[in-house]
Formats: structure tokens, C-alpha cells, sequence
């Protein structure tokens, strides 16, 4: 029988598609992918990284959809029921549990880290960076994360904003996307736009897509390798609870691959918005987040209408971070949703103030207690490596193993129902034998095995 979830579902597959888009579409995207498509060759590697996200990333996103509409819960209790409807461990369930927990506490930094772009929204829009020199956007910059109560209060508000969406259930969710997900790409074709005519726009575009093949190492294709993994928000549950929401009638295989292209797509386009104004002022294009908000503002605040715009991309990261937000904590409402009979409002209410309480710990490690290290690393960094190098890898281990090895052909077929036969035989080579293979590898890069 076909189960329905109890939360709802999605009106279309276009809302699907954009709160997958927007789960996939972070941080991350906005300054990491343009960065390390210059640094390895520009177009010669986002040739190999578009081979890694159809070799790994699209067929364990189409995994952990599958899995998710078939269940049709929380990521805990399907992996918990899908387990025992072929008779395997009911062990499974920690796999549920693993991708729930790393969503938890992803969004208990992620929303700190949200903070700063929202209170930066304000600072650029208020003129603070005109005319200001790298010393003094420093300074700016060491105070306000040295400010735990400031820091606090825009963690605070960013998780507020994050729950309201999330407490209204699916269609809560499917209205903010369907506001968000095009604001974003408005926002990003603005401030393209604007780079064209105020950077070096000649030089980010061989910057991001000349194709050097000399540049391309194996060093290089494992950064690919990683960054079509976790690019796509596989293995925190987010992807898992959101095809719950899916219907029956959508076809999953094609709509991975537009929301895979879709979070490509942003990426470049994000490269084309930053590096023009980075390059027209001799800035560092590697500088990783500090580019964000210790680079950029330099330039923002010497360029012709830099307050404006450099208003609009704040206000853009801010998009993009809510839109992922909301993803991350979603499993764990289900969750309690389902499991301790609480209401939606109820579940948001404990789940955002743990989360927040959790998020506490984050905004001290950059200030009162930053001399405080676990193995050399701030509570931060030990909650980023756990999450992106351990957790994240490892559930995506599992849910390709699962799909692949241990979930019935003929239920995956059902679910997938591709139209030609050889797309399912090739979806269920990658998932069992490439895919494994590739992110145990991109795990063993990640904590410096090899």
C-alpha cells in the first residue's frame, strides 16, 4: 500500500524542486564552489566536477528521495519501517538518527554564522564600510564577533525567523521557497549585473572558465569528488523529509538532476557576482569565508553605489541561509511530530530552543571562550569537523548501501519508475559500487588519511 505523510505534501513539483534547491543552495555556494572551480582549472573542472555530482551526488540524492517517499515520515521511522518491510537490522534507524542529529547541530552554527550576514545587512546599508581601509574593515570585524550579546541577539533572531517558516508545516515551507528561491536568483542577476559594469568581469569569467587541464590533480578531483557530495545537502535527513512530502506521480530521476544543476547554476552565477568586484580591486580570491566579511566590504565601500548593492548581497547570503535553515531542522519536527504527539507549534518551540541553547556554545567559541580547545579545535570548528568530515559522509555511506544493497530491486524500480530500463540498471550500478566507493574516499580525504 502507498503510505501518505501525515505532514502533507508538496503542491507540485516545482515546489520540490525549489526547497530542494534551496536545502542544496547555502553559504557555501556563494563563495566555495566559484573559488575552488579557479583555483583547479576553471572549466576543466567543473567538467569533472559535473561527472562527480552524476557519478555520486545525483544517485544518492535519488537514493535518499526514494527512500523518503517510500517511508513517508520522519528520516528515524522510515529507515525504521523500510528496514523491517524487508526483514533487515533494525539498526537502520541510527542512520535516521545520524542525518537528524547532523542537521540539528549544523543549524545550531549555521545559524550564528546567518547572524552575522543579517547584522551585515545593516552595517553596508548604513555606510559604515564607505571609504574604509582593510585595517579598519578588520577592526569592524574583530569587534563584532568579540561581542558575544550582539552575536546572541542575531543567532537569536535568525532561528526566530527560521521556526516561524517552519512551524506552518509544508505549505509554511512551499510559500517560503516560492519566495525565496526566485528572490534569490533576482538578487543574483542584479548583482551580476552590476559586476559587469563595475568589475573586471573579463577576468572572473577565465578566471571560472578557461579551461586549464594542467591544473587539474588527483588533489584537485577529490576536492570535486567532496564538493558534489555535500553540495546537494545529502545525509542530514533534509533530503530524506522532503521527498516524504513528494507525490507519487513525480518523477524522481529527472527532478534530481534539475535541482543538481539548478545548485551549479547559482554557484557560477554567484562566481560572476563576486569575482569581478574582487578582481577590479586587487583583492585575494582565495581568502575562504573572510572574503565574505573582511574582503568584499573593502570593495563595496569604494565602489560607485557599493552601499546598495553590497546591501543586496548580504541580503542575498541571507536568503540563501534561511532557505537551508529551514531544511535542517525540519526532520527533527517530523520527528516529534510523529513520536511524541506534539503539535507542529510545540515541536518547533523545543526543537529551535535547543537548537538555539546548542547554537550559544558557537557564539562563545568566537569570543569568551575561544582559549578553551578540544583537540586544538574551538567548540565551532569541533562541531564543523564532526558534521561535514564524520556525519555527513558516513549517512551518505549508508543510504547508497541501502538503496543499493539492501532495499528490494523491485521496490526502487516502483519508486524510480524510469521509462527505459537501462536508466535504472545504471542508476543501481552507481549507487552500489561508484558511488559507495567515491565518498569513502572523499572521507578518507577529509580526515587527512589520504
Amino acid at each position: 500500500m502507498k503510505k501518505i505523510s501525515q505532514h502533507g505534501q508538496w503542491s507540485s513539483r516545482l515546489a520540490f524542486i525549489l526547497a530542494a534547491t534551496g536545502s542544496a543552495v547555502g553559504l557555501g555556494n556563494i563563495w566555495k564552489f566559484p573559488y575552488i572551480t579557479g583555483e583547479n582549472g576553471g572549466g576543466a573542472f567543473v567538467l569533472v566536477y559535473l561527472l562527480c555530482i552524476f557519478a555520486i551526488g545525483i544517485p544518492i540524492m535519488m537514493a535518499e528521495i526514494m527512500i523518503g517517499r517510500r517511508g513517508r515520515q520522519s528520516p528515524i521511522n522510515t529507515m525504521r519501517d523500510l528496514a523491517k518491510e524487508v526483514g533487515a537490522s533494525g539498526a537502520w534507524k541510527w542512520l535516521g538518527w545520524l542525518g537528524v542529529i547532523a542537521g540539528f547541530l549544523i543549524l545550531s552554527y549555521y545559524s550564528v554564522i546567518a547572524g552575522w550576514a543579517m547584522a551585515y545587512v545593516v552595517r553596508v546599508g548604513s555606510g559604515v564600510f564607505e571609504g574604509a581601509t582593510a585595517d579598519g574593515v578588520s577592526n569592524i570585524f574583530g569587534q563584532f564577533v568579540a561581542d558575544p550579546e550582539k552575536l546572541l541577539a542575531w543567532h537569536s533572531l535568525f532561528m526566530v525567523i527560521t521556526m516561524l517558516v517552519v512551524a506552518r508545516g509544508v505549505k509554511g515551507l512551499e510559500r517560503a521557497v516560492k519566495f525565496l528561491m526566485p528572490a534569490l536568483l533576482v538578487l543574483l542577476v542584479l548583482l551580476v549585473g552590476y559586476a559587469i559594469d563595475q568589475g573586471a568581469f573579463k577576468e572572473a569569467v577565465s578566471f571560472l572558465f578557461s579551461a586549464d587541464f594542467s591544473k587539474i590533480t588527483s588533489d584537485g578531483i577529490l576536492i570535486a569528488m567532496g564538493h558534489a557530495f555535500f553540495t546537494l545537502s545529502l545525509g542530514m535527513g533534509a533530503i530524506m523529509v522532503y521527498g516524504s512530502y513528494l507525490p507519487s506521480n513525480v518523477s524522481i530521476g529527472s527532478t534530481a538532476v534539475i535541482i543538481a544543476l539548478a545548485d551549479t547554476a547559482v554557484a557560477l552565477l554567484a562566481g560572476l557576482a563576486i569575482f569581478p568586484i574582487v578582481f577590479a580591486n586587487g583583492l585575494e580570491p582565495g581568502s575562504g569565508p573572510g572574503l565574505i566579511f573582511q574582503t568584499l566590504p573593502i570593495a563595496f565601500g569604494h565602489m560607485a553605489y557599493g552601499s546598495f548593492f553590497g546591501t543586496l548581497f548580504f541580503i542575498l547570503l541571507v536568503f540563501a541561509a534561511w532557505s537551508s535553515s529551514i531544511s535542517l531542522i525540519e526532520p527533527a519536527v517530523a520527528w516529534l511530530v510523529e513520536n511524541k504527539k506534539m503539535s507542529r507549534m510545540r515541536a518547533c518551540i523545543w526543537s529551535g530552543l535547543v537548537t538555539w541553547i546548542v547554537g550559544i556554545g558557537t557564539v562563545l567559541s568566537f569570543n569568551i571562550t575561544s582559549n578553551i580547545k578540544i583537540f586544538d579545535k574551538t567548540f565551532f570548528d569541533v562541531l564543523d569537523y564532526l558534521t561535514a568530515n564524520i556525519m555527513l559522509p558516513l549517512a551518505g555511506l549508508c543510504i547508497a548501501l541501502f538503496a543499493g544493497w539492501v532495499m528490494t530491486k523491485e521496490s526502487a524500480e516502483e519508486e524510480l519508475d524510469f521509462k527505459q530500463l537501462y536508466l535504472f540498471k545504471t542508476w543501481l550500478f552507481l549507487v552500489k559500487f561508484v558511488s559507495p566507493v567515491a565518498v569513502v574516499i572523499v572521507f578518507l580525504k577529509a580526515i587527512n588519511v589520504i
